[in-house]
């Protein structure tokens, strides 16, 4: 008699890199998705939402926080973290600048700088790992 077919409760733990992607989508789509047209400057739905004055800025204040409080799942040192916040609290007063700071809001991409110094500490810690090894 063939054994019954295995039914999975959880699904399969993600990788690292899994976890990682999904977060680089996030932060595409937040600070560099879109083209503007004529130009090669690349913004996201956060310069977008900033248009909105108040809410706007709020909300994608919001969403790099959840981004932030992701990355910290990877044991990042407590001085990056507060740089990340720094980040984002940058944007944030930035972005509360009528016209000046939606502007300004284009080229810092907070996201973006929380990411790569994120990706910056793994790589580090990989290569410290390999030669421990």
């Amino acid at each position: 008699m063939p054994n019954p077919p295995l039914i999975e409760i959880l699904p399969p733990l993600r990788s690292r890199e899994d976890e990682l992607s999904d977060i680089e989508w996030l932060v595409d789509l937040m600070d560099s998705r879109f083209t503007i047209p004529g130009t090669q400057i690349r913004i996201g739905l956060d310069a977008l939402f900033g248009l909105v004055p108040v809410v706007g800025d709020g909300v994608t204040t919001l969403v790099s926080a959840f981004i932030f409080q992701r990355l910290r799942r990877y044991d990042l040192p407590w001085h990056m973290q507060a740089r990340m916040v720094g980040n984002i609290f940058f944007d944030f007063a930035l972005g509360a600048v009528p016209v000046v700071g939606d502007l300004l809001d284009i080229g810092f991409k907070a996201n973006r700088a929380n990411i790569n110094l994120a990706k910056k500490h793994l790589a580090k810690s990989a290569l410290r790992i390999k030669h421990i090894t």
